[in-house]
């Protein structure tokens, strides 16, 4: 019998599996801190704060129903969009958007020192509405904004367009190589930069 014994190996119990930090991103879902790391599509849950420092997202950003969105720093191949009145979305220098970046519906926006492909559009919103030193290859839109808008040193391949307003908007030192229109009608740089001066007479001149 101790001969048989002696004939079973001795297994050792399962080592269990160490816990893993909780996940920031669940199918999508930024719930916490991102850092240098790449995604496709993002989503902003409802009531979640999602924080982005180097990231880059191949699709779109969504930010939902008293979300907030910080990104600092990312680069998102597509859209940055609100979807629900979302609380907060700031993205600051450094980044870049591909597409572009609709803040509908909402609450604040902090948009500074960004490259945008597309437009920056601010509509139906219902706090503080910041745009500063971005450069915009589309047009910047501001209508029926209740909570103030600031648009200040931008440069703007497109136009500059803001209605209906109250307050109205505030700004100026903008770069427009479109129209600037409405209450904005006064936001454009009184100094144009020779860079830009020179790029229009040669388009003139052909």
């Amino acid at each position: 019998m101790e001969e048989q014994c002696a004939n079973f190996d001795l297994v050792p119990p399962p080592v269990p599996a160490p816990t893993p930090p909780p996940d920031q991103t669940d199918d999508g879902n930024c719930t916490g801190t991102l850092g240098n790391i790449t995604v496709d599509n993002l989503d902003v849950p409802p009531g979640a704060t999602c924080i982005l420092n180097g990231t880059r997202v191949e699709g779109n950003i969504k930010v939902y129903r008293n979300a907030s969105l910080y990104a600092n720093s990312v680069r998102v191949d597509g859209n940055i969009q609100t979807d629900g009145a979302a609380a907060r979305v700031n993205v600051s220098t450094g980044s870049f958007v591909g597409g572009s970046i609709q803040i509908f519906g909402s609450g604040a926006a902090d948009i500074l020192g960004v490259d945008i492909d597309g437009d920056l559009q601010f509509d139906d919103n219902t706090r503080y509405l910041n745009a500063a030193d971005n450069t915009i290859g589309g047009n910047l839109q501001a209508f029926r904004n209740s909570g103030g808008v600031s648009v200040t040193g931008n440069t703007i391949d497109g136009n500059l367009q803001c209605k209906q307003n109250v307050p109205p908007p505030t700004g100026g030192n903008n770069i427009v190589k479109g129209s600037t229109e409405d209450q904005c009608a006064d936001f454009r740089t009184k100094e144009l930069p020779f860079q830009f001066l020179l790029l229009n007479q040669d388009t003139g001149s052909e």
